[in-house]
């Protein structure tokens, strides 16, 4: 069987993180999790990586938590923040390309805008389905969102929970490149190679500075999150609403 999570070094100073969890479809199972820790945690510490693009597998690119996970969250045991996969591109010391060629939906959305250069794919799904179920978003998608995306969109994708085609966030003008499926690997490519031609250590000082603010003030919107789904979480509608409409 392959592992839930790829690493391999495409080219000089390139790594290619590719999430393939076919059997959960890249919602994010125990393997998944813990293959990307594990793979961002050797992309960190490796000398001569300068760029990481994270991608997924044919029409999926990360499908957010589990139905399993959401219960459990649902029943009071556990927080989101018992696995923390939202800040690994953020944190990570060289620029991460997110080249979502497929589905972004809930946390695994959030995972996407948290990197330096996100690509949208124009037939894939992506939305930010927290509210769907009833339960207010986590995963840092309140504190991301605004930023990638800016406040009116963001609001509009967290409130209303529906799903937009990569198409339609084109037209509505988000701020990174949204192209034809078949085409996200090629330009995620071609951008890592231009990346790569710097000194990694100009990369990390400049990426540093450029995240410096996000890094920092991420920590209490994660509090503030993690407040609310206190409120919002543990009640029994909650529950039926993922018991229902999961997958839906």
């Amino acid at each position: 069987m392959e592992p839930a999570v790829e690493l391999r070094y495409v080219d000089d100073g390139i790594a290619q993180i590719r999430m393939q969890d076919r059997v959960s479809k890249n919602t994010f199972s125990m393997p998944l999790a813990e293959g990307l820790i594990a793979a961002f945690g050797e992309v960190s510490e490796h000398e001569r990586c300068k760029v990481v693009i994270l991608t997924g597998y044919d029409s999926y690119f990360a499908s957010g938590g589990t139905k399993e996970s959401l219960l459990l969250l649902s029943d009071g045991k556990g927080k989101f923040t018992d696995v923390d996969l939202y800040s690994l591109a953020l944190n990570c010391p060289v620029p991460v390309i997110a080249a979502m060629q497929g589905h972004g939906i809930g946390g695994g959305f959030a995972l996407g805008m948290f990197a330096d250069f996100p690509i949208l794919s124009r037939e894939s799904i992506y939305t930010t389905n927290f509210m769907k179920y009833g339960f207010t978003p986590g995963m840092g998608a309140t504190f991301i969102l605004p930023r990638k995306l800016g406040i009116t969109l963001a609001e509009e994708m967290m409130i209303v929970a529906r799903t937009y085609r990569g198409e339609e966030l084109q037209r509505r003008g988000v701020p990174f490149p949204v192209l034809p499926r078949a085409e996200v690997a090629a330009y995620a490519f071609d951008l890592a190679k231009d990346i790569a031609e710097k000194p990694r250590v100009s990369l990390v000082t400049l990426k540093d500075h450029l995240v410096e603010s996000l890094r920092s003030g991420l920590p209490a919107t994660i509090d503030q999150e993690l407040e609310m789904h206190e409120r919002t979480f543990h009640r029994p509608e909650i529950r039926d609403r993922i018991e229902t409409l999961f997958g839906r």
